[in-house]
């Protein structure tokens, strides 16, 4: 059931709860898996416009090096998934169980039977909106929020400081805003080493070669102490590097005056096109937000880098002169295409040369 007052019937499968959230659609064919553990999901019901889902089932759940080595968290984040068609019977060399039954463990709903093309054009037309989960039979409500109020980077984020592949050659501080795990392996394969904080942990008195801002879910202007924090590091005589990521990007032009605001929409999908700005270079990236940076509040010394060939909206902000750059789509792309992935080696470059 939408906010709009529609009703979209299906058949019940995962955990038999109900649940409300922001529902949004995501145009990927693959990667259920990835997005269902990526933390900016958090707070939504995912839409799967590609109509079979549950094929290839869900891998295991192993540890490699801290981190979940098959997933982008230790959880499923989104609060229900809506498909056209389920497939119970699963093949692929490395699934361990099925989709339905890694839904019912995290205790997340779903729904299959869905016209998810009906319901795509609908939430293009009007905007995404807050939906719930019903079940027949069942006389229990499910929470009601409104997504734009609630601090879901605070719930992403993990509490305390860990470290990963401690004594690497170079020391990044990174703060967890819903971090992915392959930004974590992207940095680390490339020999640094990687101490994640909190996202309202005052990291400026930590002795660090440069700064990463990872990605998260929800509304950036929830994030003060994180725009504080980065307010201060953007201040100091010292300009150290920093790159961001997604809500890292946001938060990060927000730190430098710039404003942003609320796609109809958002991105959702693994072939968004963007290009980078004074060059006729273009790439493939994946994407998953809601709000998005207003260029025309961009600050004096900040400058576009990316756009988005769709709509034109920015896709990425640098600096004139400092080490400092973001991007709005997802470089480390587990799952999606890899096309931006040079951006990690980009801001090693930065470190080495600072």
């Amino acid at each position: 059931m939408l906010d709009d007052g529609s009703e979209l019937h299906g058949l019940l499968f995962g955990a038999e709860r109900p649940m409300s959230g922001e529902v949004v659609f995501n145009t990927a064919m693959t990667g259920y898996v990835e997005s269902l553990t990526d933390p900016s999901y958090a707070g939504q019901i995912m839409t799967l416009t590609y109509p079979l889902i549950g094929n290839y089932g869900v891998p295991p759940r192993e540890v490699e090096g801290g981190l979940q080595r098959f997933m982008e968290s230790d959880r499923i984040y989104a609060h229900g998934l809506i498909v056209g068609q389920y497939s119970g019977q699963y093949s692929h060399w490395n699934a361990a169980e099925s989709l339905d039954q890694w839904l019912k463990a995290e205790g997340v709903p779903a729904i299959e039977g869905i016209d998810t093309r009906k319901l795509t054009k609908q939430l293009r037309e009007r905007g995404v909106m807050m939906g719930k989960i019903l079940i027949d039979g069942c006389t229990e409500e499910p929470e009601e929020v409104d997504y734009a109020e609630v601090n879901y980077v605070a719930q992403a984020s993990c509490k305390e400081v860990i470290t990963y592949n401690p004594g690497g050659r170079l020391r990044v501080v990174l703060v967890d805003y819903g971090v992915k795990n392959n930004i974590i392996r992207s940095l680390t394969a490339r020999g640094a080493e990687v101490v994640r904080v909190p996202w309202d942990y005052d990291f400026n008195g930590l002795d660090f070669d440069g700064l990463f801002l990872s990605n998260g879910p929800g509304n950036p202007e929830a994030c003060t102490a994180a725009v504080d924090n980065l307010r201060r590091f953007l201040a100091a005589p010292v300009a150290r590097p920093c790159m961001g990521i997604c809500m890292g990007h946001q938060l990060l032009s927000v730190a430098a005056g710039a404003k942003v605001y609320k796609l109809k929409y958002g991105h959702r999908s693994h072939n968004q096109p963007v290009r980078q700005v004074g060059t006729d270079r273009c790439f493939v990236t994946s994407q998953n937000h809601g709000y998005c940076v207003d260029d025309s509040t961009l600050a004096d010394g900040w400058l576009p880098l990316m756009r988005n060939l769709n709509d034109q909206s920015n896709e990425g902000v640098r600096h004139a002169e400092k080490p400092w750059f973001s991007v709005q789509f997802h470089p480390e792309a587990c799952g999606g295409p890899t096309d931006t992935a040079f951006l990690f080696d980009d801001f090693v470059k930065l470190l080495n040369s600072k």
